[in-house]
């Protein structure tokens, strides 16, 4: 296994670790650090497995960081609609 896989698994492990955790803050600024770190780590993986291996680091990353996602795809959808009046 490469090394861009073993540090993605860590990863995912490190994200489903912070979840289980209770938090008062609602967990954001452990997912900006997870986004942060999570990045080029996409990339090192796509670099190094190829895009099918990259996708699939993807998706298992929006899966556990979709709240953000939901967010920014909000965010974008109510921009649209300012822009179009």
């Amino acid at each position: 296994m490469s090394t861009s896989l073993i540090l993605a698994f860590l990863w995912v492990i490190v994200a489903n670790a912070i979840a289980m955790l209770p938090s008062r803050r609602n967990h954001w600024p452990a997912a900006y650090v997870l986004t942060a770190l999570g990045v080029p780590l996409l990339g090192y993986v796509t670099y190094e497995n190829g895009p099918l291996l990259g996708m699939v680091m993807l998706l298992v990353g929006g899966s556990i960081l979709r709240w953000p996602l939901i967010y920014l795809w909000r965010w974008l959808k109510g921009r649209d609609k300012v822009d179009m009046e």
